[in-house]
């Protein structure tokens, strides 16, 4: 690996203090998020610790749907279950999380006419 700054992999690599072989749990951790309805919970709960009761009338989902999309988030460590009574609030694990979504979505608001094989505002060129 290279030790100086002036362009190495690894200088442009490390985030924050974030070596680039964090690149395998980045991914783990974007692939849990790679749902609509997870990236609503995420919101929600960025608000405050909620019940499953509540999620469910927040985003009218069966209660069984909800708890499983949960149980993905906790599993990646994005979400923390809280035991109250009989039930149980979910919160997230880090504030910044919800960051994280309004960073891509002002990402998705910029690229707009840029993906998914739209050309409008693309350099890529076909030839054929």
């Amino acid at each position: 690996m290279n030790n100086d700054d002036s362009g190495s992999t690894a200088a442009l690599h490390d985030h924050a203090g974030v070596p680039e072989h964090a690149h395998q749990d980045v991914a783990r951790v974007l692939h849990a998020l790679a749902d609509p309805t997870r990236l609503s919970l995420v919101h929600l709960l960025a608000d405050d610790a909620l019940r499953v009761v509540d999620l469910t009338g927040a985003l009218g989902l069966a209660q069984s749907t909800v708890s499983a999309h949960l149980a993905t988030l906790r599993a990646a460590g994005l979400v923390v279950a809280t035991p109250e009574g009989r039930a149980t609030r979910y919160a997230l694990a880090d504030p910044e999380l919800d960051e994280l979504l309004g960073a891509a979505e002002r990402v998705v608001a910029r690229t707009e006419g840029r993906r998914w094989g739209t050309t409008t505002g693309t350099a890529a060129t076909t030839t054929g």
